[in-house]
């Protein structure tokens, strides 16, 4: 049944749910992120599967979503999930807030729209732990020739033209962007003319930044990916419908529950049920219907079906710290706000940057318990931890749907991850102090000149994230591995996970991209297990 065909002139219809919605499908994917959107797209490109595609939050229709510079204001709406860990004893006992994008295109809708495809050691350490080297980077690469409508220069090797994805640098970088390249240059830090190439093959650099902006608007990936298939009947997309539980018969996962506008429904997948619900909501679907760690669930009363303790554990994130300097004059902000990133290495020993930073055009206020005022006019580096050594973990506080996980991030519970950060911020001060930037800035307003214990206690005091979650319900092969090389779920039928959460760590950088790839991925391994037509350049990719 074809349930929503938007008029290309227009907005799509206001709300999805209230149309009639069949309740048997051949697949169901949870989640209209950045992998739920590429998953049931893929699925639903050929016509010859039927897939509905559920999404918790709703549209998309908002001048704060479709406007690239306005994405802080989605920030504590309901186009955030708006988590809130745990107070954190490395942190001081801070709360931290883990925005998470909820709505369709989900963190691809409000987020800062940086396209940063992971390290090589990213990808070639995913395949080591899958066992499987269709995770590695050769392969990776070939992933992303497919992904890519690439407007730079050309690179046949490393790019991909006339895909969906449309990925460009902004045209004419403002003039603190250049500046950052000039400073980065003058410490002996490579400048390569884009950050997705050979720059991640080795010790890291900086370049200006690319993102997913095209003639001045946000593209996100339901946007890329959904939309253009959604006058085709065998594609349902439902909003505000919250996936509540796993339908089993036996070991086998037959369809989701799911609370639409207050009500209970039952949806049936014929085929497959893919969790694309992102590393705090995929862990939470999977416990409460019974797969996870049976201590917990049987404080929970809630009913084992699968024994798999790595359920929730070895949650990364990205942590930041931001260093602010104060604007001579007022300047433009271009894009996101975010034009120039750096990838740099805390040790010369090791093989791949543990350094990130993303340079903000704006003054980003640092948190109250800093004590530091922040300037009318100015720019932050968001400056922290690539690979971050601590681990978190997640807990239920219930069983019911309503019941919020309880979110313990553990930042810089390993001594490795604070004496990065010390370097991490020496180098940014190096760069934002420099000569390069002397015409645009008066001074550095934070953290300015500290000793040792003065400068430990600035990052406990300011350190935020990117808000960039994984790795909760991590792909491998030990006993704390939730799902194996083909995203199925251990000890489980008809289920696999495609989102941030299946990452055996973090990757270097921003992860919307490397959510695309496991979306991806995700396609086509189902497709060929039931016979599908493969996507376009598949074969190639996946051999």
């Amino acid at each position: 049944m074809k349930l929503n065909t938007p008029d290309q002139n227009g907005p799509e219809p206001k709300s999805i749910r209230q149309r009639q919605v069949s309740e048997v499908f051949d697949f169901i994917v949870c989640g209209a992120g950045s992998s739920g959107s590429v998953v049931a797209a893929r699925l639903a490109e050929d016509g010859n599967a039927s897939v509905l595609l559920l999404e918790a939050g709703g549209d998309d229709e908002a001048e704060t979503v479709s406007n690239p510079a306005m994405w802080p204001l989605n920030l504590g709406t309901n186009r955030d999930w708006g988590f809130v860990g745990q107070p954190t004893p490395g942190l001081d006992g801070r709360r931290l807030p883990l925005s998470m994008g909820k709505g369709l295109g989900g963190g691809s809708s409000i987020n800062v729209l940086v396209w940063a495809r992971g390290h090589k050691g990213d990808w070639d350490h995913f395949a080591s732990e899958a066992g499987d080297e269709s995770w590695g980077y050769e392969s990776v690469l070939r992933y992303y020739r497919r992904v890519e409508n690439w407007q730079g220069t050309p690179d046949p090797l490393r790019r991909g033209v006339g895909g969906p994805a449309y990925v460009a640098q902004p045209s004419a970088p403002q003039p603190v962007a250049e500046a950052m390249l000039r400073a980065a240059s003058t410490i002996g830090i490579p400048v390569y003319d884009t950050p997705n190439g050979e720059m991640m093959e080795g010790p890291g650099g900086a370049s200006i930044a690319e993102l997913r902006i095209r003639d001045g608007k946000r593209e996100s990936v339901f946007g890329s990916y959904v939309r253009p298939l959604m006058s085709q009947p065998n594609l349902t997309v439902l909003t505000d419908a919250l996936v509540s539980r796993l339908i089993f018969d036996g070991k086998r996962v037959t369809g989701v529950e799911v609370v639409v506008d207050g009500q209970v429904r039952l949806f049936t997948a014929q085929c497959e049920t893919v969790l694309s619900l992102g590393a705090i909501n995929t862990p939470r679907v999977l416990m409460q219907s019974g797969i996870g760690p049976k201590d917990e669930l049987n404080t929970h009363g809630i009913p084992l079906v699968q024994h798999l303790p790595g359920v929730g554990r070895n949650h990364q994130d990205h942590l930041a710290f931001g260093c602010t300097w104060s604007y001579r004059e007022p300047q433009a902000v271009g894009g996101t706000g975010c034009e120039a990133k750096l990838y740099w290495r805390s040790n010369s020993q090791l093989t791949q940057p543990d350094i990130l930073q993303c340079q903000l055009e704006f003054a980003v206020p640092s948190p109250a318990e800093t004590g530091l005022e922040t300037p009318e006019h100015g720019w932050t580096m968001f400056n922290g931890l690539a690979q971050p050594k601590s681990r978190g973990r997640l807990w239920l506080s219930g069983a019911d749907v309503n019941d919020p996980m309880l979110i313990e991030p553990n930042s810089l519970s390993e001594p490795e991850d604070l004496a990065a950060a010390l370097i991490a911020v020496d180098l940014c001060r190096e760069l934002g102090n420099s000569d390069a930037f002397s015409s645009l800035v008066t001074g550095e307003t934070a953290p300015g000149a500290r000793d040792r214990a003065g400068m430990i206690e600035f990052i406990r005091q300011s350190a935020v994230t990117y808000w960039h979650q994984t790795s909760t319900a991590k792909m491998g092969r030990d006993s704390m591995s939730v799902v194996d090389h083909e995203l199925k779920v251990y000890g489980i039928d008809g289920l696999r996970i495609a989102d941030s959460s299946i990452m055996p760590r973090i990757t270097t950088g921003n992860t919307m991209a490397p959510c695309v790839v496991i979306g991806e991925r995700a396609a086509d391994l189902v497709k060929a297990s039931y016979g599908l037509v493969p996507t376009a350049q598949s074969t190639a990719a996946v051999s």
